[in-house]
C-alpha cells in the first residue's frame, strides 16, 4: 500500500527536474523566436510613421501587397533562384558524395576543399566572386580576352545577373550538403553491394537500385533544409547587386525586399507583411513535401 505514493512522488520528482532542465532552452526558444514571430505577425496589420509610432491598419498591407508589381517580381526572382539552385545543388552534392566516399587518395583534402565554403563567412564569398565576376577587371572576362571574346556584364546585365548568382549559391552549398550525403552513405550496409555484385549489377545499376532508395531520406531531408535557405536567400544579392545596380530588379528576393521596406525606407508595417507572405510560402512548400515524402521517400 506505501509503494504507490513513493512511485508517485518519484515520478513527479523527475518530471520537475526535467521541466527545469529544459526551462533555459524553452524560454530563449520563446524569447528570441516565438516573441519575434508574434511581433512580425502584428506589425503586418500596422501602418509605421515617423518616429517609431505605429497605428493599426488591418488588411491594408496584404492588399497592397497583391497590386504591388514589384512584391510579384521579387517573389519570381525567389522561386527562380531557389527551384533552379536547389536540385541542380543537390545532384551535384550526391555525385561529389559518392566519390569521395570511395578509397581514394587525398580524400580528406578533397573533403576539406569542399566543405571550406560552408564556413567561409558569406560576406567574404560574395567578395571573392564579386571581384571575379568584375566587368573591367574580374578574372573570368579577362580569361575570356586571352580567347578573344568580349566582356561579359556578369551582375550588370539583368538577364544575366540573376544566373551568375544561383552559380554562386550552388557552390557555396554543395559542400553542406556533401556531409550531409557522405554521411548517409556511410550508414548503407555493404552487405547490399555484395549481394548485387554476385548478381551481376555493375556500378551504375548499384547507384540506381541501391544507393539512391536507401539514401531518400537523406535526400528528403537535405533538400527540406536547401530549399528554406534557399528561400532566405539575401548576403549574396546585398554584397553582389546592391541598390544601385541595374539589374537589381531581376535579383532582389523576398528577403531583400523586406529589408530595403524595413530599414532603407522605413516602412516596417509593409515590411512585416512581406516577411509573413515568406514564412507562408516557406510553410507550404514543406507541408507538400512532407506530403509528398511518402510516395519517393524509402525507409528502411
Amino acid at each position: 500500500m506505501n509503494v504507490k505514493p513513493y512511485r508517485s512522488r518519484y515520478q513527479k520528482s523527475d518530471v520537475t527536474w526535467a521541466f527545469l532542465m529544459i526551462a533555459p532552452n524553452v524560454l530563449g526558444l520563446a524569447f528570441f523566436y516565438m516573441w519575434p514571430i508574434i511581433q512580425t505577425v502584428y506589425f503586418s496589420f500596422t501602418k509605421w510613421g515617423d518616429f517609431g509610432t505605429y497605428r493599426w491598419a488591418g488588411l491594408t498591407n496584404y492588399s497592397r501587397m497583391l497590386d504591388d508589381p514589384t512584391v510579384w517580381q521579387a517573389l519570381r526572382n525567389t522561386a527562380q533562384y531557389t527551384f533552379i539552385s536547389v536540385p541542380i545543388a543537390t545532384a551535384l552534392s550526391i555525385l561529389i558524395a559518392v566519390l569521395l566516399n570511395q578509397k581514394i587518395r587525398l580524400v580528406s583534402l578533397y573533403r576539406t576543399l569542399y566543405f571550406l565554403p560552408v564556413v567561409t563567412m558569406p560576406a567574404a564569398i560574395a567578395m571573392v566572386w564579386r571581384w571575379l565576376y568584375s566587368t573591367d577587371y574580374g578574372l573570368i572576362n579577362q580569361t575570356l580576352k586571352l580567347f578573344s571574346f568580349s566582356g561579359v556584364g556578369w551582375l550588370s546585365n539583368p538577364d544575366i545577373a540573376p544566373f551568375s548568382l544561383i552559380l554562386v549559391g550552388i557552390w557555396s552549398s554543395v559542400g553542406y550538403n556533401m556531409i550531409i550525403f557522405l554521411a548517409g552513405l556511410q550508414g548503407i550496409s555493404k552487405s547490399y553491394y555484395e549481394a548485387a555484385e554476385i548478381d551481376g549489377a555493375n556500378r551504375l545499376t548499384q547507384f540506381f537500385r541501391i544507393t539512391l532508395p536507401v539514401l531518400t531520406p537523406t535526400i528528403f531531408f537535405a533538400t527540406i533544409i536547401s530549399l528554406i535557405n534557399a528561400f532566405q536567400v539575401f548576403d549574396l544579392i546585398w554584397m553582389m547587386i546592391g541598390e544601385k545596380n541595374t539589374s537589381i530588379s531581376s535579383t532582389q528576393s523576398l528577403v531583400y525586399l523586406f529589408y530595403k521596406q524595413a530599414f532603407i525606407l522605413s516602412d516596417k508595417g509593409y515590411a512585416a507583411g512581406i516577411a509573413v507572405l515568406l514564412f507562408i510560402i516557406i510553410l507550404a512548400v514543406t507541408i507538400v513535401q512532407m506530403r509528398l515524402q511518402k510516395k519517393w521517400v524509402h525507409y528502411e
